[in-house]
This record gives C-alpha cells, structure tokens and sequence, in this order.
C-alpha cells in the first residue's frame, strides 16, 4: 500500500511542474518554433513557488515534457534563470540575430537621440566683454 504521504508529494510535486510549465510556455515567442525559450524567476515568484531546489527539478520536468535542453542557474538574490540550451534551426538562429540586431540599433539610436538632445539644450552661456576703461557696470 503506498505511503499517503508519498501520493501528496508526488501530487504536489506535478502540480509544481505543471505551473512552471506555464511559465516556460508564456515566455515563448511563436515565432522561434519554441526555440529560445527563457524563464526567470525572481525572489517574489520563487516565495511562492517553493524551495529552490525542488523549483530547478520541476523546471527540468517540465523541460522535458517540453522537449527542452533545460539549464538552470540561481543568482546571489536567489532569482532562478531557467534556458532551453538546445541548438535550434538555421532559420530560427537568423531571425534571432535580425531581431537582436534591430533591437540593439534601436537601443544605439535612441541614446544617440538623447545625447543630441542633451547638447542641443543645454543652455549656451552669452558672450560677455570684460570690462574696460571707462564702462560702469
């Protein structure tokens, strides 16, 4: 006869796996055909999820189940990272790259707007004559 304790760990246990496979999915863009997926766990949602440990096992359960090469590290802050560390496709590698690309153009050029901006309003001091012989000021 099985230990009732055992069932409600087991239980417990997938119920786990089962809501940070929810999250490994959310985090997923379709548009990388499940490649790249990605979940960090901050202090807030490791409190309510559980020990760390017992986290990091689910989070390999459940990458499996997603077909995931699954790699976990835990910060100082006790933040959990979750990646799938598989290889994906060509096609999926090139539009990761387009995509990082323009999103680093875009970080470059807003900061160029801002610095242009910062010189352009930055208040320019008026010319002043020293003053000379016979000029009260």
């Amino acid at each position: 006869m099985p230990n009732r304790k055992d069932e409600l760990a087991e239980r417990r246990f997938a119920k786990l796996v089962d809501q940070v496979k929810a999250m490994m999915v959310a985090c997923l863009k379709p548009e990388y055909r499940g490649f790249y997926g990605q979940l960090i766990l901050a202090r807030d949602a490791m409190d309510e999820l559980g020990d760390v440990a017992e986290v990091r096992q689910a989070a390999r359960a459940a990458g499996r189940q997603l077909g995931w090469r699954v790699r976990t590290h835990v910060t100082d802050d006790g933040t959990v990272i979750v990646i799938d560390d598989r290889d994906p496709p060509q096609e999926v590698r090139e539009l990761a790259a387009h995509r990082s690309a323009d999103a680093v153009s875009a970080v470059l050029a807003r900061a160029q707007a801002e610095a242009r901006m910062l010189r352009t309003s930055a208040p320019i001091p008026l010319p002043t004559r020293p003053p000379g012989p016979g000029v009260d000021l």
